[in-house]
């Protein structure tokens, strides 16, 4: 019997999703993360699991895995001592930017800070028109001369990047072969293979992350692959990457970039056929895990895909699901501010210590303390039992904060919960009300450890009359491991008018970006009957700055693809910005080809209707604190195992289960549909 297994490593828990091939069989574990070798908690987490199905390692037929290692090292700065080579007179072009500030009307908001500083930035003599004339050829010597001196300053990565290098490669890819040769140590890597597109800031910051967290990665996926190989998985392992797809250990090592969202694209993709089977098209998901909240809006049941954004204040040109990210977590610390002001996060307890309920020596109370102290949380343990809590630790810690702020201590526990609450609303609304969206014309899909403990509130706070709960919510990202396909993304910018004739010219930049497809199925062993290709083009009218994907028909490059290019066009830009301007020059610019090889994927079946009383399911009662009733109020408390399908319950209520818990608010009703999702909803 095969399983297949997928793992997502967090900031607190790493969890772990097992589906058995042969049966439909889908079982979930949970295991503290170990911030100090990620690795090691995988290793764990996986072992444990397999060995409480009764499987061993060669019965794992598939690994996939999503990880935060990317992305807490550009949010913490933990990657390595960085150097670059750019054209002579563009190595200041890295911390000039765009000229903007990160926030409009504040004069003292700091940019973060330059990834290679300005002595490690050296200028060789070259350059490139952007039609791919040579102006100046490449001197070698200088590239030379300038590797030498970076080896001298001890870097241990090398990020290349020449003007125009995307549209001729070969001074980028003479630059490569001598690094090769003066510092075969080193991570090196080059714009044109990184990002190959227009815009020289944006993909000269990708080429410099890029590099920044190559040996970071490269690092920790050997010591996984080599955890992997001790515990005796033969499968082979595969990572997401930020557009939600997975991709090979060895192309994660040389793209570390493309991971950099990799942990919270996994719990889109699962939301994504979660809200399928439940009928639900229209979501937006929450995601709230031990050191953030992550949130997307899926219109039609489908999530954005975005080919730039800036992550933690750098700007990458990559491929990546349009997810929004704020510190707000269960390990999130409260504090007050210099104006006498309680504040949430974003600085967290993570992993180690955690929670001061955790009992392993933190002492300031985080989110997680102010539930286990409103009871909303089992006051006395949690992970269905194998994690002790120390709630008299949690009362003390928050009793220390309502002093300052002058406050009962249930109170502050409240507050605490009220500000995180307002700083997951504000994330929601940038990516709803910001683009046009109604949030309350949306189901909101809570999940994450502690998605369904915060839902009900968060619902409310914007006015959202539904919510759907997942039947693992707590291992949502690790399942949507389970959910996904093999998926790479290939760009090339051509600058043209739409008009016929440019079809040569369209016709020849997806024959190139095609031909990379299969050179990466080839690489990946892909089926020829598992390989999709899907087509875009990056449209503009002539002056805009900013363009629109459109997709291109299958088939053969004629004008009846130039004909509905337009119309996508014309449509696109009537739904973003509410005109169309007849008349106007179009332009395509950038020609997108996203490879996609097909995997067998878990699957879930109905569960037959055992009717509306779910008072089987009940295993208990506890006083839970609600303001709405002006205190502590005795809610029933109910097993998520033992609900069946088509069992309805109203609020107050608690639903418990080993990796999460379902908060149900006075006024509203819940229903197990029949994929065993948690339907919860405003009373009329």
């Amino acid at each position: 019997m095969a399983w297949r297994i997928g793992v997502d490593s967090g900031g607190t828990f790493t969890d772990v999703c097992l589906f058995e091939e042969a049966t439909g069989r889908v079982e979930v574990w949970k295991v503290p993360s170990t911030p100090d070798d990620p690795s090691r908690g995988i290793a764990q987490g996986i072992e444990e699991g397999i060995a409480r199905v009764g499987a061993t390692a060669a019965d794992v037929g598939y690994f996939g895995h999503g990880t935060t290692v990317a992305t807490n090292a550009l949010i913490q700065h933990r990657g390595v001592l960085t150097g670059l080579i750019t054209t002579d007179g563009f190595r200041d072009l890295l911390e000039i930017g765009r000229q903007k500030r990160p926030e409009l009307y504040d004069m003292q908001a700091d940019k973060p800070p330059v990834l290679v500083s300005r002595d490690l930035r050296l200028e060789v003599p070259e350059r490139v028109r952007h039609d791919g004339t040579v102006e100046t050829a490449l001197d070698e010597d200088a590239v030379r001369e300038a590797a030498r001196a970076l080896k001298a300053a001890g870097v241990k990565a090398v990020a290349v990047s020449f003007l125009y290098g995307f549209v001729r490669p070969e001074h980028e890819q003479a630059a490569m072969r001598i690094l090769a040769e003066e510092i075969p140590e080193a991570f090196a890597c080059a714009g044109h293979a990184v990002a190959p597109e227009f815009r020289e800031y944006e993909r000269l910051s990708t080429a410099v992350v890029n590099a920044y967290l190559g040996p970071v990665m490269r690092s920790y996926i050997t010591r996984l692959a080599e955890r992997l190989a001790t515990l005796g998985v033969r499968a082979t392992p595969h990572l997401t990457q930020s557009n939600g797809g997975v991709i090979g250990f060895e192309a994660a090592a040389r793209l570390p970039v493309r991971t950099v969202l990799s942990g919270p694209s996994t719990g889109v993709v699962g939301a994504q056929a979660v809200g399928k089977l439940a009928g639900i098209a229209n979501l937006i998901t929450f995601d709230m895990g031990g050191t953030s909240s992550d949130v997307a809006l899926l219109a039609g049941g489908e999530c954005r895909l975005a080919s730039e954004a800036v992550v933690h204040g750098y700007p990458i040109k990559a491929p990546m699901l349009d997810i929004h990210t704020v510190g707000a977590g269960g390990g999130s610390i409260a504090y007050v501010d210099s104006g006498g002001l309680l504040k949430v996060g974003p600085r967290s307890a993570g992993a180690d210590p955690g929670p001061v309920c955790y009992d392993r020596g933190n002492a300031e109370p985080t989110v997680t303390d102010a539930n286990v102290v409103l009871q909303t949380l089992n006051p006395e343990y949690l992970l269905g039992g194998r994690m002790a809590v120390r709630q008299d630790l949690a009362r003390a810690a928050i009793g220390r904060l309502a002093e300052k702020l002058g406050m009962e201590v249930m109170a502050t526990a409240q507050g605490i919960i009220s500000v995180v609450t307002a700083n997951m609303a504000k994330a929601i609304r940038v990516i709803s009300v910001q683009r046009g969206h109604d949030p309350r014309d949306y189901t909101l899909m809570a999940f994450g450890g502690a998605g369904p403990l915060h839902a009900a509130r968060l619902a409310r706070e914007l006015d959202i009359a539904r919510i759907l709960v997942p039947r693992n919510p707590g291992i949502l990202c690790a399942m949507g491991l389970l959910l996904t396909d093999l998926r790479a993304d290939f760009a090339s910018t051509r600058l043209t008018t739409l008009d016929p004739a440019a079809l040569p010219d369209i016709a020849a930049a997806f024959a190139g970006l095609a031909a990379r497809a299969d050179a990466w199925f080839a690489e990946e062993h892909i089926a020829p009957e598992a390989r999709r290709l899907i087509r875009t083009v990056d449209m503009r009218y002539a002056g805009q700055n900013y363009e629109l994907p459109i997709p291109l028909p299958e088939g053969p490059v004629t004008e009846a693809s130039l004909h509905a290019l337009a119309e996508g066009f014309a449509a696109a830009h009537r739904r973003l910005y509410g005109f169309v301007a007849e008349g106007e020059t179009v332009q395509l610019v950038t020609f997108r080809v996203e490879a996609a090889g097909i995997v067998r994927k878990a699957e879930f079946q109905p569960q037959p209707d055992a009717g509306p009383d779910a008072s089987a399911a009940i295993i208990g009662a506890r006083e839970v604190w609600l303001p709405e009733a002006g205190g502590f109020v005795s809610c029933p408390v109910y097993d998520r195992d033992r609900l069946a399908a088509g069992n309805r319950f109203a609020g107050p209520a608690i639903v418990e289960q080993m990796d999460a818990t379902t908060v149900v608010l006075p006024g509203m009703t819940v229903l197990v549909e029949p994929y065993m999702n948690l339907i919860l909803e405003n009373a009329a």
